[in-house]
């Protein structure tokens, strides 16, 4: 006789926990949240989230397939964080823009979980919502479909790979950091014009600059380009 399929909210816990807290997925990553914050991906383990959340860790198993899934929904929430502090107002650019920036930050408030989740691919509503939200301004704005792809391509994987690069710095300790950014005072601006004339000359830009995310510029880089694209293809259908 086949084994019963239990449906996946007869799986879910009901009782309350040791600590009087009923459990659900969104409990559970938001505490995983402010594990990373506080310990790092090292110190996210099964053992250590089932403490925080007074239950037996293999609670994790009826909400997530592992730490794997828990991982996947962390990163859902990310975009999702994102996509809940956007809204449109109708300028493809702007629009753009404006979500890029979104994402960029969501991932910034939880850098050791931006390191976590930056190069996956969740598969997860929210994030699926997202694509189709970039898709479906690319595509209104009049995008071919190949050039909507392409520029949804650049968009988002220049989003999270700078999200990733500025979480890193921010995911380390304050003193590391402050001593990188101090590089750019104590040792390049002493670098002499005589044997390094170029940083030389532009050490103070680098020093007001560096120490900045340079995503804004880069990505309004990608959508001035990306605008020029679309002007070309209506010149082109206009031409015919």
């Amino acid at each position: 006789m086949p084994k019963k399929v239990v449906p996946e909210a007869e799986r879910r816990r009901r009782r309350p926990t040791r600590q009087g807290t009923v459990l659900s997925e969104r409990l559970i990553v938001q505490t995983a949240l402010r594990m990373l914050r506080e310990h790092g991906s090292a110190g996210l383990t099964a053992r250590r989230l089932g403490a925080a959340l007074g239950a037996d860790p293999s609670t994790l198993y009826r909400y997530f397939q592992g730490l794997d899934g828990l991982t996947r929904a962390i990163g859902e929430e990310l975009m999702g964080r994102a996509l809940d502090s956007w809204t449109s107002t109708g300028n493809w650019r702007s629009d753009l823009r404006a979500l890029g920036l979104a994402v960029h930050a969501s991932y910034l408030a939880h850098p050791q979980a931006a390191l976590l989740t930056a190069s996956r691919v969740t598969g997860r509503p929210r994030e699926i919502e997202v694509d189709e939200t970039i898709l479906g301004i690319l595509r209104g704005a009049g995008f071919s479909d190949v050039d909507a792809v392409g520029v949804y391509h650049a968009f988002i994987d220049l989003t999270l790979a700078f999200a990733a690069l500025d979480a890193g710095a921010l995911a380390v300790k304050d003193e590391v950091r402050e001593a990188d950014e101090e590089m750019w005072t104590s040792t390049y601006a002493r670098l002499p014009p005589e044997t390094h004339p170029h940083i030389a000359a532009v050490a103070g830009l680098l020093a007001d600059r560096m120490n900045d995310s340079a995503y804004p510029v880069v990505l309004d880089t990608l959508l001035h380009r990306a605008e020029a694209r679309l002007v070309d293809a209506r010149e082109r259908v206009d031409g015919k």
